[in-house]
């Protein structure tokens, strides 16, 4: 029986197979992850609207992998969204890397580097985590 808080097996699958500097993105519900995640191994995870949500997500993740870095997708407008700042507290003050919107979808669509593409119910916008794995 697994005693860690994730216990998807596919998700973790997934993450078994991510070395250093693969990456992983965790999106909220209107991300189009279908169209933009390239070849990586997509999960949905949308139960309902907000079930569950990028941070839930997040720390189910990070308690079987470590990250070094996390980037986000900004508004065209600047205005940092208040989900960044739950971002930062989750990953022990990680400072987030800033990417436009089509930045975000061609870091998600290069080739080979993203592995895991999970998709949650997360209502909130911008609520885009793309995360590069660790070492341990």
């Amino acid at each position: 029986m697994l005693t860690t808080k994730l216990i998807h097996p596919q998700i973790i699958a997934a993450l078994s197979r991510c070395g250093h500097g693969s990456k992983v993105l965790i999106a909220d519900g209107n991300y189009p992850l279908a169209e933009k995640t390239g070849k990586a191994e997509k999960i949905y995870l949308g139960l309902s609207r907000g079930i569950p949500t990028v941070t839930d997500v997040l720390e189910a993740l990070l308690s079987v992998a470590a990250a070094e870095k996390a980037e986000v997708m900004v508004p065209e407008s600047g205005e940092e969204p208040a989900i960044f700042q739950e971002f930062r507290e989750k990953l022990g003050g990680m400072e987030l890397s800033p990417l436009g919107r089509y930045e975000f979808y061609d870091a998600c669509m290069a080739e080979g580097a993203l592995v895991l593409a999970v998709s949650t119910g997360e209502q909130r916008v911008f609520a885009n985590l793309l995360l590069t794995i660790g070492v341990a």
